[in-house]
């Protein structure tokens, strides 16, 4: 301490001693959740359960007590407020206050679970017809210009992600090629909403390319019925390189782009690509695309391969054969050391994608290549899925609790994209400006912080229930007063 300089507490006139904080009573009009009101008004809003609960039919014997509908959402909204496993249902319905709000209140772990094993194979697939309906409600309630675009143009995204499990006992679960004992949720996404189509749980062993053709056409029919009147396009990764799914796009009247595996058909026609054929790429720095004529066997006779190539830097390859980089360059490359791969003139990366899209000039390839790469648009839902939600794990040993578990998950994703949909704010161009990052949408986490675990207390006046938030604390108010002024259900 310099000369001349005094402690502040000795300045003040010594340090005040802290006063012990006294625990007092539990207030139950306090709760952790208030922004579930939200979700609790939107599923409201669009009938959910109902929807649900109308296409599943009953699950059980009796009437009462909850059905599918209030299962998935349920789950859904607990998965939204943070709970990771089944038990959070408890830990939500010990909330007494948290009740009065929730979507459906009283849902506990082991009802959750009975229900769940009662559900038959059809019934899931009879979940994606109820999300459809809601799907054509939220279309119904965006703006005009929304509509129009939505309708205009479609892209349905095909995935599947591996979900790792532990323990042996655990049923419909397999090793996958990683040596990962896991499930794996394969699902169709509508990119411009970021929403589910349809989705089903395989094991960790199955190809999705035998189950693709049936997820497709299940998200067709899950496609709103104005949607499906415009123009469908369909994207996957080379995991889909199969002729049965570009033929049942095609019979649909659905254009298609599909990945191809680089096999050795695909190498050779580089060799009749002149240098003047290759375009730039859109917004890719040392990417350039050019388009081939090729089709494989029992693929439409409109297929064309779309090339794309990367100008990589020496530092960029790896001198593992198996990494996902050095996979990618030519094989003639690919066989070089890297002391002798630096001394080339140039080393690219090659990607190929089979198309019966519109590819007659350089500027459609170019457009048709940047629409393509965007198919990670459905890794967002998966990331949403997984880091938001709890599609992380599968927390059962009985598959149908799983699947349930899954649905749940991608059904919370989902709901976040319909707020998104409905309380966003709408530019000239067509851009909405949400309540997340850079005012983009809203991931789950975020909706988490900003709106749902947002802990208020719940007091009466006149008979009207009011949430007396912390301050500063607006975003609850203001989305509630955007989903009110939506039209309610007949």
């Amino acid at each position: 301490m310099g000369e001349g300089t005094y402690p502040v507490g000795r300045v003040c006139g010594g340090k005040r001693e802290r006063q012990q904080v006294r625990v007092g009573a539990p207030d139950p009009s306090l709760m952790s959740v208030s922004g579930m009101a939200a979700v609790t008004e939107l599923c409201d809003r669009l009938g959910v359960v109902e929807a649900v609960d109308a296409a599943v039919g009953p699950i059980k014997l009796r009437g009462r007590g909850a059905g599918a509908g209030e299962l998935l959402v349920g789950l859904a909204a607990a998965q939204l407020a943070g709970e990771d496993f089944l038990v959070g249902l408890d830990r939500q319905r010990a909330d007494v206050a948290g009740q009065a709000l929730a979507a459906v209140p009283g849902l506990a772990s082991t009802t959750a679970a009975g229900l769940a094993r009662r559900f038959t194979d059809s019934q899931w697939t009879d979940v994606e017809t109820g999300l459809a309906r809601v799907s054509e409600r939220v279309l119904e309630r965006v703006s005009v210009a929304q509509r129009t675009r939505l309708c205009l143009s479609a892209t349905i995204d095909v995935d599947a992600t591996d979900v790792e499990v532990y323990g042996s006992k655990k049923r419909a679960v397999r090793y996958n090629h990683q040596g990962q004992r896991c499930g794996r949720p394969h699902v169709a996404s509508w990119a411009e909403t970021q929403t589910v189509l349809a989705a089903e749980l395989l094991s960790g062993n199955d190809d999705p390319r035998s189950h693709a053709a049936g997820l497709l056409r299940r998200a067709l029919a899950a496609l709103p019925s104005q949607v499906r009147r415009g123009r469908v396009r369909l994207r996957a990764d080379a995991g889909y390189f199969a002729g049965e799914l570009a033929r049942v796009a095609f019979w649909e009247g659905v254009e298609f782009a599909i990945g191809a595996k680089r096999i050795a058909p695909l190498w050779r026609l580089l060799t009749g690509i002149k240098e003047s054929d290759w375009a730039d790429a859109i917004d890719m720095d040392g990417a350039q695309v050019a388009v081939a004529d090729y089709r494989p066997d029992w693929w439409p006779l409109a297929t064309a391969v779309l090339i794309r190539r990367v100008r990589l830097d020496i530092s960029q390859v790896s001198a593992d054969p198996r990494s996902r980089r050095r996979r990618t360059l030519h094989p003639d490359q690919r066989a070089l050391p890297l002391e002798e791969l630096a001394d080339a003139d140039a080393i690219y990366g090659y990607s190929f994608v089979l198309t019966n899209l519109d590819v007659s000039t350089k500027d459609k390839a170019a457009q048709v290549e940047y629409w393509y790469r965007h198919r990670t648009v459905i890794e967002n839902v998966f990331r949403d899925s997984k880091h938001g939600a709890a599609l992380r794990h599968l927390p059962s040993g009985y598959s149908e609790i799983n699947t349930a578990w899954m649905w749940g998950a991608l059904l919370a994703a989902t709901m976040a994209a319909w707020l998104h949909q409905l309380t966003a704010t709408e530019h000239s161009d067509g851009h909405l400006s949400g309540w997340g990052t850079r005012q983009g949408k809203a991931m789950i986490a975020t909706l988490r912080h900003r709106l749902i675990n947002v802990p208020a207390r719940l007091v009466s006046h006149a008979g009207q229930p009011t949430l007396r938030l912390p301050p500063g604390h607006r975003l609850l108010a203001e989305i509630l007063a955007r989903l009110r002024t939506l039209p309610t259900l007949p």
